[in-house]
């Protein structure tokens, strides 16, 4: 079920990715480890959406699985995409002057990640935590 959707352009709006994550989180009954690793997780993946797309968009929906429930998260931008998704995964890697950790972390704090990119086209990335 698709509970809302978040314009991501600017740092403002980061702010309002984690309100936004962290309310859903609070309202399916996450602890606070659950809260702060998905909060986390969208923090990272907003920002380099920022960094290195110039914006995009975030789909927050509740999933349940056999009795499970969670919130899957999907960053969709129309940026210049990543060339090398292997490398960009791996811990330490930036395009961007960081530390290397937003794709690496997000995928850690999360129990599903997914991502799909196309040089030109732009980025998909998939998370879910499950409570």
């Amino acid at each position: 079920m698709k509970l809302s959707t978040v314009q991501i352009q600017t740092g403002e709006d980061v702010v309002r990715v984690r309100q936004d994550v962290r309310s859903h989180a609070i309202a399916m009954g996450f602890g606070l480890v659950d809260q702060t690793k998905i909060v986390t997780a969208a923090s990272e993946l907003a920002r380099n959406m920022i960094q290195h797309a110039t914006g995009g968009e975030l789909h927050i929906e509740a999933i349940e699985h056999m009795g499970r429930r969670g919130l899957k998260l999907t960053f969709e931008d129309h940026g210049p995409g990543i060339v090398d998704l292997e490398r960009a995964l791996v811990d330490g890697y930036s395009t961007g002057g960081g530390l290397g950790l937003g794709l690496s972390g997000a995928r850690r704090l999360s129990n599903e990640f997914s991502i799909e990119s196309q040089p030109g086209k732009g980025t998909r990335v998939t998370i879910a935590r499950w409570k």
